[in-house]
Order: structure tokens, then sequence, then C-alpha cells
């Protein structure tokens, strides 16, 4: 495993302070305030301590309601709403200086056989011979901000490879579509919870951006305001991110300062494994 990896799964191994509450610190890459990705898979890890292990997880809801600050610490109060038969509930409150932040709700279940259908993956080239994410930073390197760059180009736990790359900062009005191969940077142990924080973790990069793509504009644009309101995801099927997985995202709708964006995670066998959608602040603020 990777020192970047190794330092990711660790930020995700929360420290239990009371029975139902943990605590996480946080990881700063360069946004200026708390990453959602970081949330969610801590917040989905805080609630997986408190579920019997053959139950795994389905589904979760999230709302994001302040920005959180880098610098501190999240305490993660974990409620159980319900252990059933074959489903168990829980709500997570993800706390920063006395006050909530984000909210979770998100559901477990025993393993068991069923229907099984799916749509078809994307035919889209796979992920070898494509840039990743610093490649393509280095080429941009004399147009994006040192701080920028030095977010993009730094070695990343997850490594990231865009089947068609886009210039964030002289963006061309593109189709509501992207396409992005994700595996992390090492070696992941077999415990598949692992593998799910990190897919919650690696579901907020890339995504609310597409939703940006049919009007010409990037979060690099001057003015321009983006911010995730809501997330869900949905697990169908073992994930193992070990592997190459494709991220296929887009966005039906954006409209009332909000864009709205789906996506798919496909691995190179065709299953689909993981589905998740976003809705998040949009606004491009004139004279900005």
């Amino acid at each position: 495993m990777s020192q970047v990896l190794n330092d990711l799964v660790s930020l995700l191994s929360l420290e239990q302070i009371e029975q139902g509450l943990f605590r996480g610190q946080s990881q700063d890459i360069g946004l200026g305030h708390v990453f959602g990705g970081q949330v969610m898979g801590q917040a989905l890890s805080a609630a997986r301590k408190t579920v019997p292990a053959e139950r795994k997880v389905h589904s979760f809801h999230a709302y994001f309601l302040r920005a959180g600050d880098e610098k501190l610490p999240i305490v993660y109060d974990v409620e159980i709403m319900r252990d059933g038969g074959s489903f168990s509930a829980r709500r997570v409150k993800a706390i920063q200086k006395g006050q909530p932040i984000f909210y979770m709700t998100c559901s477990f279940q025993l393993p068991e056989v069923g229907l099984d259908h799916q749509i078809p993956m994307p035919k889209v080239p796979g992920p070898d011979g494509l840039l990743n994410q610093q490649e393509v930073a280095m080429t941009l390197r004399d147009k994006v901000p040192p701080r920028i760059l030095q977010a993009f180009i730094a070695d990343a736990p997850i490594e990231m490879r865009l089947v068609e790359p886009l210039n964030p900062v002289a963006p061309e009005a593109a189709a509501p579509v992207r396409n992005v191969w994700m595996r992390v940077n090492g070696t992941l142990p077999a415990d598949t919870c692992v593998h799910e924080y990190l897919l919650a973790y690696a579901s907020d990069f890339n995504f609310l951006v597409t939703a940006a793509q049919p009007h010409g504009v990037s979060f690099l644009t001057p003015g321009m305001r983006m911010a995730t309101i809501d997330h869900a995801m949905w697990f169908h099927r073992p994930v193992n991110f070990n592997e190459w997985l494709l991220y296929s995202i887009d966005s039906p709708t954006a409209m009332g300062g909000r864009g709205f964006v789906r996506g798919h995670f496909f691995n190179q066998a065709g299953e689909l494994v993981a589905s998740s959608t976003q809705e998040g602040l949009m606004r491009l603020m004139q004279g900005k």
C-alpha cells in the first residue's frame, strides 16, 4: 500500500470516544474546506461500526449543511434507528464547533439472492494509455494557479484517468457527460468495508463539475461557485477498488442555481457495482 493510500485508509478509521460517538481527523486537499467525500467516507465508517458484520451497506443519503473546517477534527454521532430481520438503519450527524455540518442516513442488509439485471456498461476506451490527473495537470502547469496545481500534481491515493480530458482553464461547451477510470494507488486489504468507504470518498470527484460542461465554465472560472447540497449512493455488487472502475457520469439538468448529476460505477467485467446522485449549488456570480 502506498503511503498516501495508507494515510487515507487511516483517515477513514475513526477513534471511538463513547458508545455511538466517533472522532475523525480532517484532510486538507487544497479546497479551503473539508472535502465532501471525506465526510461521507468517515460517516459511513462510523455507521458501519454499530452494525453486525454480516450486514452490508446498500445505500446512504446525505445532506451537507455547512462547510467543514479542514483544520479541525469531526465528531460523528451515530443513532440506531432500526435493526430488523434483514435491514439495519442508522443516522449519522457530523459535528464541528458544536454545530451539525452534515447528516447521513444509511441502510445495511443481510446478503440474499434475488432477481438480477443491470444497465449495460458504456462503450468507452479502457484505462490503458490514458493520462491520469497528475499528467493532465502538468500539461496545464503554466495556466493553473500554483495552489490548485499543487493539489493536482501531488501523489494521490486514488488514480483517476479521464477518458476525454477537459481544460478547466479555458473550458469549451461540451455535452454533460464524463467518464473516469479510477483505482486506488496501491493494494487494499480484503475487507470489503474499506473498499466501500473509499468508493464513497471517490464518488465526490469529477461529479458536480459535469453539470457545468454545457455552459463552457469550470470550477476555475472567475465567479463560479460550486458546493454539494446532497449526495446519495447505492451499492449493488461487491466492490474491488484494487482494480479499475469506470465512473460514468451525466447531468440531466441544471436550473435555479442548482446542478444535478448521476453516476454509475462499473468494473472491467462490465458489472454495475454502485450508483450515485448529487445536487449542488452552481452559481455564476457576474462581475466577480
